[in-house]
Formats: C-alpha cells, structure tokens, sequence
C-alpha cells in the first residue's frame, strides 16, 4: 500500500491521532525519547510530517499523550492484580511493567513532561498515585495506612528502577529468574503500622 493511501485512510477514518501514538511507541520503545519527534512518528505512520499537528501542536503534548496512555496501562494493570493477587500480585505487576516496557516507564516517571500542564495525564497519573498511596488503607487503618503504602511504593519503584539500571548483581539472582527474585524480595517485605503513641 502506498504512502498516499494510508495517509488518505488514516484521514478518512479519524484513527490519525491513534496512528501517530502507535508510531511514537514504537520510536519510544525501540530508540528512546530521545529520537521521538512529531515529524519521525508521522514517516511510521505513514502520513504527512504536518499531519501530527491535528491532534500534537508540539513534541511535549506528544509525549504527554503517551504518558497519559502509560498510565492508564499501569493502572488497569494494578487493579486487576489487587483483585487477583492482593498487595504482592501488584508489586510484582508494578515491577514486571517496568522491565517489559522500560523506556515508557522512563518517561512517565523521569519527569520529562511537566503532570501539572497536561489534565489527561495529570488525571490518570493522579488516579495511579491515590491508588498506589492508599493500597493498604484496607488493612491499616488512618494516616499510617498511607504512610506505609506510600512506603511500599517506594520500595517497589526502587527495586524497578535499580533493575532497569542494572544495579542488582547478577549474583544476587543466585541461579533464579528475575521473575523468581522479584517475587521473593517483595515477600520478604513486611509492613506494620505501630499503634500511635500518645504524649506524656
């Protein structure tokens, strides 16, 4: 099929916007953010390098949209797991989307496009933060069940992060998968809110 074909399909049947987003996570994924452009997600999408402009007026809505949609992803992702498997199935959920999907974890998460300024990526990014914030509320009750949930974010985001910058020696595998060493430090992880105690 030829270049104008396409172009003229992705126009006719509105999939414009959905084209350039599959194309920016293939350049996303494949080379980086750093080679993402509006004018290179339009060649693999096969469309004019003006077309992106419809829907992307610049680089950074390009690269919220993708965030926004990384979100989403991370949320549906974690809330299938607490249904499924409770607090560890969504640590190791958490964990497991990092390293399958390491340069769209990157950038939702390395502050290259400012949450504040885009409202869908500030909307789903804040629906997986309250979530993540509150997943022990359940079982801890008050303010000590945020505290710890953010607590146990921290520590999973941390492990996620240390793999993807391949800081955790080999040796600490000891013969496992990642899988298997994932699973086992997270339930080596015990969370416990002290009663508050109250002044003398």
């Amino acid at each position: 099929m030829s270049t104008s074909v396409r172009r003229k399909q992705a126009y006719h049947h509105g999939d414009l916007r959905a084209s350039i987003l599959r194309a920016g996570w293939h350049l996303l994924e494949k080379q980086g953010i750093a080679a993402l452009s509006l004018r290179e997600a339009a060649r693999r999408a096969g469309v004019s390098h003006n077309a992106p402009y419809r829907h992307f007026p610049d680089r950074d809505s390009l690269l919220a949209a993708l965030s926004a949609e990384g979100f989403a992803a991370l949320g549906q992702a974690l809330r299938e797991a607490a249904a499924s498997g409770g607090l560890r199935a969504m640590g190791e959920t958490y964990v497991r989307f990092a390293l399958e999907r390491p340069q769209r974890f990157r950038l939702m998460f390395g502050g290259a496009v400012p949450i504040a300024q885009h409202p869908a990526l500030r909307e789903n990014a804040t629906r997986v933060f309250e979530g993540l914030a509150q997943a022990l509320a359940p079982q801890i009750p008050g303010a000590a069940g945020r505290d710890a949930s953010i607590a146990a974010w921290a520590l999973v985001h941390g492990l996620a992060q240390l793999l993807l910058d391949e800081r955790i020696a080999a040796s600490a595998l000891s013969g496992r998968r990642r899988e298997e060493m994932v699973s086992a430090v997270l339930g080596s992880i015990r969370f416990a809110a002290a009663k508050p105690q109250t002044p003398p």
